[in-house]
């Protein structure tokens, strides 16, 4: 049976707050009906649900080659197949998020998972490319609605004193999808074909669904006296998705092209509208109010900062090992492991000291670390051990996993109990926007620099691209830190 929670007006108004935010302490009888057993077992459902979703956003890239064979397509339709993924899910993070604030992040949560699984089912029997495609960005809908309503639970679930333990168990959760989709969607294709990639969702989406429906408490949810906007969440949800369509293929149109300039500016009018519209409506989707928070803000800001710096290792250090020195891409991709895997070893760990320490002294040092890594990484050339680059990746890990969940933990606790969702939907959208920055910064910096080099006949042409970014990066890093040192400190 599901568990349902007892509250009332007073018991919210009388909640306390976190020292970093305004996140209420879980209410007497939550804490009562949330016993350890129940509370577990609630992150053993949204860790699998963050498992997947992270999962599925890099299993599909190690296959795509076969996909493409199969349908007797060519690359440019067949990557459609991540792209919309990446649209879809980062279009409605926040739409999903205000949905759960609104109907309860259970419910919500519950029926993103059935389309999660019904999504993946399609993808699995897609007789098409284009059945295939139009499958991923169903599945991507159910990826949004569980992404996006995850961390809520987790915060509702737990208290204040274990919410960085809880979110950072969620973070090693998305760090091994991340990290083991492309090794994983080689072994399962090669045993059972592409289609299993899909197909493996099915029962471990079931059986979680399961757990969620028993175990996940029903929660409070917003006054009904509120209503949803969804004008806003249209604008917005184009804005975005127009802004990373553009950014995404800047690459192959040209960062100065007219469809590139022309997508960037539609989607920065676009976000002026929505911005211009939620201070006017009576319900907005996203309360600016949140933004009143300098944690709220602060963390939100050196979120999308070093996710630029993060994503810009992610597409530049392959060239590096594969086409600069020769490493087949397997070798290639156990030495990118290191990072992911640090980080998912140190997440619980942070998030565990940050319910203590909170989170300045961690994510500041992360930022230093990072900025270092940076540095470092910017020195590798073409006489460099190989042996140094797993070193200087899991340096990267190390920054990364003293920043993301303390951060985390700090933009959650700063949102009202009844913000939650939406809380959860910028955590996500932050994530999803730094990563499309960082890959869009990045490969511009580099194909500048290179290029120059190219033309003055400099045979390191790829090293000087290389060097150049990574410098930049570390400055971008530097500038995170700054950022994030205007966070409230609670000693």
């Amino acid at each position: 049976m599901d568990i349902h929670y007892v509250t009332c007006q007073e018991n919210v108004e009388a909640m306390s707050l976190h020292p970093e935010g305004s996140a209420a302490a879980p209410l007497p009888s939550e804490r009562r009906l949330a016993g350890v057993a129940l509370k577990w077992w609630v992150l053993v459902s949204v860790g699998i649900a963050t498992f997947m979703t992270a999962l599925d956003s890099s299993v599909v890239n190690a296959v795509l080659p076969i996909i493409t064979r199969d349908f007797r397509s060519d690359m440019l339709i067949t990557s459609w197949v991540v792209t919309v993924f990446l649209l879809v899910l980062s279009g409605l993070l926040l739409t999903f998020g205000r949905l759960g604030d609104l109907y309860g992040h259970k419910r919500v949560f519950v029926i993103g998972f059935v389309i999660f699984v019904i999504g993946s089912a399609a993808c699995s029997f897609a007789p098409s490319v284009w059945a295939l495609i139009v499958s991923r960005a169903f599945q991507a809908v159910g990826s949004a609605i569980l992404a996006s309503n995850a961390p809520a639970i987790l915060t509702t679930t737990f208290p204040p004193q274990q919410r960085g333990q809880a979110l950072g168990m969620q973070a090693t959760m998305t760090y091994l999808g991340l990290t083991l989709g492309p090794s994983l969607g080689g072994f399962l294709t090669a045993l059972f074909g592409w289609r299993s990639v899909f197909f493996i969702n099915i029962p471990i989406g079931l059986f979680a669904l399961l757990i969620a429906t028993r175990v996940i408490p029903a929660g409070r949810v917003t006054d009904h006296a509120e209503r949803f906007d969804p004008l806003g969440a249209g604008v917005f949800m184009i804005g975005l998705v127009t802004l990373l369509f553009g950014l995404n293929r800047g690459r192959d149109w040209g960062w100065l092209s007219p469809r590139t300039l022309g997508c960037i500016i539609a989607a920065l009018i676009l976000l002026a509208l929505f911005v211009h519209i939620e201070r006017r409506v009576p319900y907005p989707m996203l309360d600016l109010g949140l933004f009143r928070s300098r944690t709220f803000t602060v963390a939100t800001a050196s979120a999308i900062i070093v996710y630029i710096c993060l994503y810009s290792v992610s597409i530049l250090m392959p060239f590096y090992l594969i086409q600069a020195r020769g490493m087949s891409p397997d070798h290639a991709g156990l030495i990118l492991s290191a990072q992911a895997v640090v980080m998912a070893v140190l997440s619980p760990l942070t998030g565990t000291l940050s319910d203590k320490i909170g989170s300045f002294w961690l994510t500041s040092a992360g930022l230093t670390v990072l900025a270092l890594s940076m540095a470092l990484i910017s020195l590798l050339g073409p006489q460099t051990p190989l042996t140094r680059v797993p070193l200087l990746l899991g340096i990267l890990g190390v920054g990364m996993g003293l920043f993301t969940t303390p951060n985390n933990n700090a933009l959650m606790g700063s949102a009202p109990r009844h913000r939650q969702g939406v809380a959860g939907g910028i955590m996500a959208s932050a994530r999803n926007v730094g990563m499309v920055l960082g890959i869009g910064f990045s490969s511009a910096i580099f194909s500048t620099v290179e290029l120059q080099a190219q033309r003055a006949g400099d045979p390191l042409a790829f090293y000087r691209g290389f060097h150049v970014t990574f410098l930049v990066m570390a400055g971008t890093a530097l500038v995170g830190l700054l950022v994030s040192t205007r966070r409230r400190w609670n000693g």
